[in-house]
């Protein structure tokens, strides 16, 4: 091999190995926002951006209009509280016990809430540098056990319960 090619070739494997760590930091530092919004006895068809005219929802149509939109899903149970632990799950709650909807004194029941072992979606996107938060109602446990701070979430700002 000639000096030039030999050279050559040794910048050109040089600048591809060094390149290599600055894609991964470049890709890490564009992480993609994600947000998820869960609304109790919401119907396909209330919101602007589903061609509803009547009822105005400016806001969740600006969110719909920059993101992506999921408009073919189903939920598993026909009652707030397991298919929230389904959503933020991914899987069935009957795979995992949770087909219930604690109301009332229930809530407080320190065995009512989304099992220990399963990790929600926030305990997902912690582990891969996200910061999250949750806001509104939670309703997988009342008590301090089941707590959003213990399932994956940074922040928290809403009611335990119904």
């Amino acid at each position: 091999m000639k000096p030039t090619n030999s050279l050559l070739t040794y910048l050109l494997f040089l600048a591809a190995f060094t390149s290599i760590g600055n894609i991964n930091t470049f890709a890490a530092d564009r992480q993609p926002n994600v947000v998820l919004l869960l609304a109790d006895d919401l119907g396909y068809g209330e919101l602007g951006c589903q061609g509803n005219r009547e009822i105005p929802t400016p806001h969740i149509d600006s969110i719909a209009a920059g993101g992506v939109r999921f408009t073919n899903g189903y939920v598993t149970a026909a009652f707030c509280s397991a298919s929230r632990a389904g959503l933020l799950t991914g899987r069935y709650q009957s795979r995992f016990g949770y087909e219930f909807n604690p109301i009332g004194h229930r809530n407080e029941d320190p065995a009512a809430g989304l099992p220990a072992g399963q990790k929600t979606i926030a305990d997902q996107l912690q582990a891969i540098g996200y910061t999250t938060a949750m806001f509104g109602k939670w309703h997988l446990g009342g008590t301090a056990a089941y707590h959003p701070y213990r399932r994956g979430f940074d922040e928290f700002f809403g009611f335990m319960h119904e």
